[in-house]
């Protein structure tokens, strides 16, 4: 029989069960960047598996110098990234330290000018849409040395950050069978090997992702530093680098990677005639990234892909969609992971179902 005492303490229990999540999911958002740090170290840490596992058989390293090893990797590919971007910063240090909001407000009136006496000479109406006037009311070009100290605060949490990553790292690649160890313990007896097959496969299939993921920007990198080589734009590595990494996020990334190659491409010219050298430039460079991206999106994409993760591509280009109406470009940027994990663990516990089958069946 259910009493009233019954029914209290349930409504009790559901309720220090729904304050016990709220406290553990603000806890999560407290440590949000620690989280972001551990997830960053564990994608790093599959990349770096195979080379690992390369220096300690093929080269005979021992277990721990192989994990230094890695470590001094990617602390030398970071630091010819910030190499790289050292003729930027130089170039542009001297226009810093004389900056002069008014100057560059003037420039950038000049430059919608321009596009404006072009459209006005073909026969389109733009003065509503740029005018200089109604320009000037909506961008405050003062905002430009705050938003510079942002970017200087900004830049010193991404050291510390740098430097927690590359720590965490490092112990996830030395102690990795510790790790596991640890993680046998918490793991039912009933469902262990399940769990440890999936968690291999999982390292397999993601350690394979995202060195397809890197192969993948590196041919986007290369074709967008021919485009910009061939039309002379000032920090071509740079703004390769640049576009290349807005490739991570499927689809949209691309776009947002044209239009940024499009306004630097302009502004590089800025002085210029704007009818027979800056749109015509501009114009080339934009036509030239989009032929790099119909090869990566017929090419090097699916192969890389779905060869990575077992998937095909139309499956990969579903589940990004989907992901990116759910979830944003977050969902985007983490469906083709997330995804695999799913698939892996599923076939592992629903082998004899028969959709699961269809979906995994390379795997």
């Amino acid at each position: 029989m259910i009493t009233s005492k019954i029914i209290a303490n349930g409504i009790l229990r559901a309720i220090g069960t729904l304050i016990l999540t709220a406290l553990f999911l603000y806890f999560l958002y407290q440590i949000q960047n620690v989280l972001i740090y551990l997830l960053v170290s564990l994608i790093l840490t599959l990349i770096g598996i195979p080379v690992l596992d390369f220096l300690k058989k093929r080269l005979k390293f021992k277990h721990i110098f192989a994990s230094i090893a890695v470590l001094m990797i990617y602390i030398l590919i970071i630091f010819g990234f910030i190499m790289m971007f050292i003729p930027l910063i130089i170039s542009q240090g001297q226009n810093l330290s004389l900056l002069n909001t008014i100057e560059i407000e003037k420039n950038s009136l000049e430059l919608i000018k321009e596009l404006n006496n072009f459209l006005e000479q073909h026969h389109i109406d733009s003065a509503t849409i740029f005018d200089p006037k109604n320009f000037k009311s909506i961008i405050n070009f003062d905002v430009i040395p705050n938003f510079l100290n942002s970017v200087v605060g900004t830049i010193s949490n991404f050291g510390m950050g740098l430097g927690s990553v590359l720590f965490i790292t490092f112990f996830f690649l030395k102690d990795k069978s510790i790790f596991l160890k640890g993680a046998k313990l918490l793991i039912p007896d009933s469902h262990e090997e399940k769990i440890l097959n999936s968690v291999e496969k999982i390292n397999l299939l993601l350690s394979r992702y995202f060195i397809g993921l890197l192969v993948q920007l590196f041919i986007v990198f290369i074709l967008y530093t021919i485009v910009l080589f061939i039309f002379g734009i000032p920090n071509a590595f740079v703004i390769a680098f640049l576009c290349a990494v807005l490739n991570i996020i499927p689809y949209i990334g691309p776009l947002i990677a044209s239009i940024l190659a499009a306004v630097l491409t302009m502004l590089s010219n800025l002085g210029s005639d704007f009818q027979s050298e800056i749109l015509p430039t501009t114009i080339y460079v934009l036509i030239g990234f989009w032929i790099v991206q119909v090869i990566d999106n017929n090419f090097s994409q699916p192969i890389i892909f779905s060869k990575s993760v077992s998937s095909h591509p139309l499956e990969i280009f579903l589940v990004i969609l989907i992901a990116g109406f759910l979830f944003g470009i977050m969902g985007m940027i983490i469906a083709v992971p997330l995804y695999t994990i799913i698939k892996v663990i599923s076939k592992e516990f629903f082998p004899d179902n028969k959709f699961i089958q269809l979906i995994t069946k390379n795997i």
